[in-house]
């Protein structure tokens, strides 16, 4: 894997920054703009998806990155559920709600691949790279 400066690097961070304009989008018509607590509810999940990569990513530290990107895949989960209450309620159609399960559950995977690499990598993160005297 190559080496990684930057959060906005990161393939998982940029599929779910894919997928929160996606949610945006849907959440933004009729009638489901009308649901303000489903509405709440999603928006903070799947941001909270993007935003512990890039915090745990942030943190420096493996062990860090590992748990909050265990964060990630349970806020994934989380708006996966949500999008079976909103097409229960039919806000949106079967085909779109295929289409972002299927995405979601991508991303899902991708962030488990990613937390085996770095449970099988040496690296610590960078606060833990000694200082030359």
């Amino acid at each position: 894997m190559a080496t990684v400066n930057r959060f906005e690097d990161l393939d998982i961070w940029k599929l779910s920054r894919e997928i929160c304009k996606e949610i945006h989008t849907i959440i933004s018509r009729k009638p489901f703009s009308n649901d303000f607590n489903l509405i709440n509810q999603i928006k903070r999940s799947s941001g909270s998806i993007m935003d512990n990569i890039a915090e745990g990513f942030e943190r420096d530290g493996k062990q860090e990155f590992i748990q909050f990107l265990s964060y990630s895949k349970g806020s994934a989960g989380e708006t996966r559920s949500q999008f079976f209450r909103a097409l229960d309620s039919n806000y949106i159609s079967t085909q779109e709600f295929e289409l972002l399960q299927s995405k979601i559950l991508t991303l899902s995977v991708k962030i488990s691949n990613m937390i085996q690499y770095l449970k099988k990598s040496e690296h610590k993160g960078v606060k833990f790279k000694s200082e030359p005297t």
